[in-house]
């Protein structure tokens, strides 16, 4: 045993020494090197995956947060007995991209679910993970007081008009509000239920899942406990994008990453009808009865699927508001395009000589989704059909995000586009 210590230690921490090549003499060193600096390699790897897994990964401080005011009788919800007091929400895989916004997979009722709650401010205290941070003095701090189902009715109109814009459909919107809020159907709303639901309309993705319920391209909201939310379990598709263990994706060129997608990604007809549920998905958030919202990342990570391939966006976190957008951008200070960027790719132009960014965004969702579909449809197409395909996504791509192009041009470009791709599945299986 004292020999294998004496090994070890040679190998990993004397590399070029004497003694070991006295000790294995058919053994040349620069092998020897080569495992070292694997192990070292190997080890490094590892620490910083499970540092950041403890960073990025904190949902039983999620859980402690929200059960903790729930007990309080701060907040409720539907799902609050279940989670807190039952035990039924089970939290399974961490699929959490940012510290603040915490996401698992889990079960509920024995159907798979995504878990979502947000803990911005539990962790801007440094809480610790045994201790439930003072949260209900940050977010669920409105209504301050009880109030009438009438005021609570004009108080979330107020906000959605400020958020979504002075739209004719948003009393509707309001009446979906309210019957979330009243989870337990008694006709009225404490101020748990309201401090609740409030928190809950900070999410823009809650708001995008209530405006587009109904439509098929969205999960369903299925419950919730102050601001903690689940919706339907994540679509077959958005797997694709974890063929490769995340750290490893931006080392790798993207051409051999979008291979490896198709690869374990279904045949070109399927991928032709995922493609067209995803225009719809376009022309909804284009115009819709609730407004305008932008794509604000736009990758083959969101382009998720059913067992029957119809399309469904995998997440909508980074879906914005038209209003939102505009005003994060309208008059800021820059100086290149590159400062005026809202999200990952929602971009406005520069003007430079008043070093202000412009409203109107340089792309608008149908071109950023159509350069998408030239690397997800063009190979493996049927060569009858490639040159037509290729030629229209090429002219779509180009689109512009002014005012003046918006309206008709976006319209025809994506319904010849439609149309185009229904033609070739609609009298075979694939329809």
């Amino acid at each position: 045993m004292r020999r294998l210590r004496r090994l070890a230690h040679l190998v990993l921490f004397c590399p070029f020494s004497k003694g070991l090549q006295g000790r294995l003499p058919g053994l040349r060193v620069r092998y020897v090197f080569l495992v070292w600096l694997g192990i070292l390699a190997g080890s490094w790897m590892v620490y910083l995956h499970y540092s950041s897994y403890s960073e990025l990964c904190r949902g039983h401080v999620c859980q402690l947060v929200i059960c903790d005011q729930y007990h309080k009788g701060i907040i409720s919800g539907s799902l609050c007995r279940d989670l807190c007091d039952l035990h039924t929400v089970e939290w399974r895989t961490c699929l959490s991209s940012a510290p603040g916004q915490q996401v698992y997979s889990g079960l509920w009722q024995d159907k798979e679910v995504i878990i979502k709650c947000g803990i911005e401010e539990a962790l801007g205290t440094k809480a610790r993970s045994d201790v439930a941070p003072r949260r209900d003095l940050v977010l669920f701090d409105k209504p301050t007081r009880g109030t009438s189902i009438r005021e609570f009715r004009e108080m979330t109109l107020g906000f959605l008009k400020a958020t979504l814009g002075d739209l004719p459909s948003l009393p509707s919107l309001v009446g979906q509000v309210l019957a979330m809020a009243d989870f337990n159907e008694d006709s009225r709303v404490s101020l748990a239920e309201a401090k609740s639901v409030w928190a809950l309309l900070q999410r823009t993705e809650v708001l995008l899942l209530l405006a587009l319920q109904g439509k098929g391209h969205t999960s369903r909201l299925l419950g919730h406990c102050g601001d903690l939310y689940l919706t339907d379990g994540r679509p077959q598709g958005s797997a694709q994008a974890a063929v490769l263990p995340t750290p490893l994706q931006p080392l790798l060129p993207t051409a051999l990453l979008r291979a490896l997608q198709q690869w374990v990604g279904p045949a070109w007809p399927w991928r032709a009808k995922v493609a067209v549920g995803l225009l719809e998905f376009v022309e909804e958030l284009f115009h819709g009865a609730y407004g305008t919202f932008y794509m604000c990342e736009t990758t083959l990570a969101n382009v998720g699927y059913t067992e029957d391939f119809d399309f469904r966006m995998a997440d909508l976190q980074q879906v914005a508001p038209e209003a939102a957008v505009r005003g994060f951008l309208q008059g800021r200070r820059c100086e290149r395009s590159q400062d005026c960027t809202y999200g990952r790719d929602c971009r406005a132009p520069c003007d430079r000589l008043l070093r202000q960014c412009k409203g109107d965004l340089i792309q608008p969702n149908l071109a950023k989704v159509c350069e998408l579909l030239r690397a997800y449809l063009l190979p493996g197409a049927p060569a009858t059909l490639r040159a037509e395909l290729g030629r229209q996504l090429r002219t779509c791509t180009t689109l512009s995000g002014l005012a003046s192009q918006v309206e008709a041009h976006h319209a025809l470009v994506l319904s010849q586009l439609k149309a185009l791709l229904w033609k070739q599945i609609s009298q075979t299986k694939y329809s």
